[in-house]
C-alpha cells in the first residue's frame, strides 16, 4: 500500500490545482500518490437534476409527444435523468418511450449508462466524437424527424443548428447545468 506522503514521487515539490467537481476526491488522491500536495478549488459545479423543472417539463413532452431519435451524450446526465424521472414517478413511463425509439450513445459510457438502464442502443461512434453522431444523423436524414438532443454543461456549437436546418425538430433535454461554484474562496488560493 502506498501512502500520501508528499516528499517522495515524481510530482514531489509541486503543488498541483485541481479545479474539477466531479471525481476531484479521486483525482487528488492520484495525485498525492505521486508526491504532490493537491489544493481542491471547484471552479464549476453540477446542478442536480432532481431540481431542474425544465428537465421535467422536457420529459413529460417526450413521453407524451414520441421522438424519432434520442441521442445520449454523458453517462453521468442520462443516469441523472433515469433516475429524476423515478423521482418524479414517471421513471417506467420515460423507459418505456425510449425502447420505442433510435437511440443513439456518444461512447462506452454513455452506452453503459443505457445498458445498465435496461435499454439497447442502435449505434455508438467509435470516436465518441459528436462530430460523428452528427454525420450519422445528416447521412440518415433528419428531414421531419423529431430528435431529442441531452444537453450538457458543454456547447454543442452547431449541432443543434445544423440538424434544424437539414429539417429536424431538435427537442434540448438539460440533464445537468454547470453553474460557479457556490464559494469562489479556494480558486483565490
Amino acid at each position: 500500500m502506498q501512502d500520501d506522503d508528499t516528499t517522495h514521487g515524481p510530482l514531489a515539490g509541486f503543488t498541483v490545482g485541481v479545479t474539477a467537481a466531479r471525481r476531484a476526491e479521486e483525482l487528488a488522491t492520484l495525485l498525492k500518490r505521486r508526491g504532490a500536495a493537491v489544493q481542491h478549488a471547484p471552479a464549476l459545479r453540477i446542478v442536480p437534476v432532481a431540481d431542474d423543472s425544465e428537465l421535467l417539463d422536457a420529459t413529460k413532452e417526450l413521453i407524451d409527444h414520441a421522438p424519432d431519435v434520442v441521442v445520449a451524450t454523458t453517462a453521468i446526465g442520462f443516469r441523472g435523468w433515469v433516475e429524476a424521472a423515478d423521482g418524479w414517478g414517471i421513471g417506467d413511463a420515460l423507459l418505456e418511450r425510449l425502447r420505442g425509439v433510435e437511440l443513439l450513445a456518444r461512447g462506452p459510457k454513455v452506452k453503459g449508462a443505457v445498458r445498465a438502464a435496461g435499454l439497447t442502443e442502435a449505434w455508438s461512434p467509435g470516436s465518441e466524437s459528436m462530430a460523428e453522431v452528427l454525420d450519422r444523423l445528416l447521412g440518415e436524414g433528419v428531414e421531419g424527424r423529431r430528435i431529442a438532443l441531452q444537453l450538457h454543461g458543454e456547447p454543442l456549437p452547431g449541432f443543434i443548428e445544423s440538424l434544424q436546418a437539414a429539417g429536424a425538430e431538435v427537442v434540448g433535454v438539460p440533464v445537468y447545468r454547470w453553474m460557479p461554484p457556490q464559494d469562489i474562496a479556494p480558486l483565490d488560493r
